[in-house]
């Protein structure tokens, strides 16, 4: 079957053109041709098609050839630009060249015109991809994957010229800080897939009510921020009220089942006598905190008062929860499979040890609450010292097929002298192979820390230690850097990954991730893989090896240690 071709051809010569015609069809291309022989019709022809592939001959009685590109020049595309001619000598024929041309034939060795126009296609269709992996990753960078709103380092970005132009310009702004007060309920009762759509549609509400020039961010969780420019404290005040008012008359349906949210708002004036970008953020933090404090679904003003009060009482309460964990053993383990989706993943069994917090109750509390509190106040690397003894200990204790274990480290960890030496102990200790533990860190952790990180992990792969990179696209994106940090695994952020199979731009992200981790001789896993249709999807791209409730949640190590490890 002929495979059609838009050709556009810029040729005095019609009988010419008809000659370029029959060669092009004995390549089993069926061309759809437009002939132009002016440079005007050649301005009409450009701004008004798509075209696959441009011929051009050199001389032509008004223009020649470097005219012709002259004029390509201006429109956007990569279309190859071939000149065919029966006279151009070699000097026209480089400058041709330099001035954008892709190849020549003459017009005597006709025979070269399909393989010429074959290549270039094949060279064009490559150009295509890359460009559109590069601006999905560009996109990627400053962008949510969830809910497609600017993310946390775009927000700050855009708030850093807020604050620059308060301070210069003398202008008023505002920040709002919002956090959702029943996004737990509703993640931890029906699923990470109901929170992913929640957030979403929360995300939608909120920008149907903002005016164009506000600037609405997912800062991570469930967590957004509004940066209102040129908007007085009484009208920001106002706008916040009508979010705070349409999310608390929302009801969620899930499976039949409906859900109040409600948010907690923190509301923060910007002008020329205010602090740092970091202290912005906080105040507007602090208030929220305020407000959740005082009943929830509220909007709070910060005050001096308000910030220090929140501040202190929120990350001392989580202080003294931490260290009673450490001194009682409050923290337990939880385990949940990594499964290879190829052949190549071998049989080995992985799984990845993830921390819980016991609450007085009963109940167990995510890292997600008391991580920043422990990070602030240097608790983080007592936590990871608690983490890999335990782990060795479970792992010493454990009979069964040789297992590759993750553990997650810490940023602060990194910079520990003494921790490689401690883990060094630990196994010696438990008599555990140090092939069979792979640490867990951070993108933002590994490339704020480079220096500490390479030299962290170079120290111990001299073990046998594995290392991968967590939640990677979800932070810098620094691909560059892929080629200092030694780590063996790739772990794709799930952001990214729940979206894929609804969204192409967060399908060619994951894509572009995996041959970048491919090249870099990294193997790639994927997170919260939910169902079986974003499974056979990871296969099909190539993905290494999948990680979420569609293989397995994370379970207590009572319940699947003793048949795992």
């Amino acid at each position: 079957m002929q495979k059609p071709l838009r050709v556009l051809i810029v040729d005095d010569s019609e009988d010419d053109a008809a000659l370029l015609v029959r060669q092009i069809r004995k390549g089993d291309y069926e061309p759809v041709v437009t002939r132009v022989e002016t440079l005007e019709a050649l301005h009409q022809a450009m701004g008004g098609a798509v075209w696959d592939i441009i011929i051009s001959d050199h001389n032509m009685p008004e223009f020649d050839s470097i005219a012709v590109l002259g004029v390509i020049r201006e429109y956007a595309g990569d279309v190859p630009v071939l000149i065919v001619s029966g006279s151009i000598g070699e000097d026209k024929a480089v400058s041709a060249m330099k001035a954008g041309a892709s190849d020549y034939v003459m017009k005597d060795n006709l025979a070269r015109l399909v393989p010429v126009i074959g290549r270039e296609l094949r060279e064009a269709g490559s150009r295509r991809k890359r460009r559109k992996a590069e601006e999905a990753l560009h996109y990627m960078a400053y962008h949510d994957a969830l809910t497609d709103l600017v993310n946390r380092s775009e927000f700050e970005r855009r708030l850093g010229h807020a604050l620059l132009s308060a301070r210069e310009a003398r202008q008023t702004h505002a920040l709002l800080y919002l956090d959702l007060d029943q996004f737990k309920v509703i993640n931890d009762t029906c699923g990470h897939a109901a929170g992913d759509e929640l957030l979403r549609q929360i995300a939608l509400i909120l920008s149907s009510r903002l005016r164009d020039r506000d600037t609405l961010a997912r800062l991570g969780g469930d967590e957004f921020a509004v940066l209102l420019e040129s908007c007085p404290l009484d009208h920001a005040e106002e706008i916040g009220d009508v979010l705070r008012l349409a999310i608390r008359d929302f009801r969620f349906s899930w499976k039949g089942k409906q859900f109040s949210v409600g948010v907690s708002v923190g509301l923060v004036a910007i002008d020329a006598d205010s602090g740092s970008l970091a202290d912005v953020m906080s105040y507007a933090d602090a208030a929220c905190y305020s407000a959740k404090d005082n009943g929830r679904n509220q909007l709070q003003v910060y005050k001096q008062h308000i910030g220090e009060a929140s501040r202190l009482h929120g990350e001392m309460h989580w202080v003294t929860r931490i260290r009673e964990a450490l001194e009682n053993d409050l923290f337990v383990l939880y385990q949940q499979p990594i499964v290879s989706l190829t052949d190549a993943g071998g049989t080995g069994m992985r799984c990845e040890f993830l921390l819980r917090m016991q609450d007085r109750d009963g109940g167990l509390i995510p890292p997600g609450a008391f991580i920043p509190a422990a990070e602030r106040y240097n608790l983080i690397t007592e936590i990871d010292r608690w983490v890999v003894g335990h782990v060795c200990q479970i792992m010493s204790n454990s009979a069964g097929p040789a297992h590759l274990c993750f553990v997650n480290l810490s940023g602060q960890t990194l910079g520990d002298k003494t921790f490689p030496t401690f883990i060094r102990q630990q196994f010696s200790r438990f008599n555990i192979d140090p092939t069979r533990i792979c640490f867990e860190i951070t993108e933002t952790a590994a490339i704020t820390n480079l220096k500490n990180a390479v030299q962290f992990m170079l120290d111990l792969k001299t073990e046998g230690c594995f290392f991968a990179l967590d939640d990677f696209g979800a932070g810098l994106s620094s691909f560059a850097y892929l080629k200092t940090l030694p780590a063996d695994y790739l772990k794709i952020d799930g952001g990214f990954v729940r979206a894929m199979i609804e969204s192409p731009m967060d399908n060619a992200i994951v894509q572009a991730i995996h041959q970048i981790g491919k090249i870099a001789g990294m193997r790639t896993i994927a997170e919260f893989v939910e169902d079986d249709a974003l499974r056979s999807r990871l296969q099909a791209v190539g993905i290494g090896f999948a990680q979420g409730f569609a293989i397995e949640p994370p379970r207590p190590l009572a319940a699947r240690l003793c048949r795992a490890i």
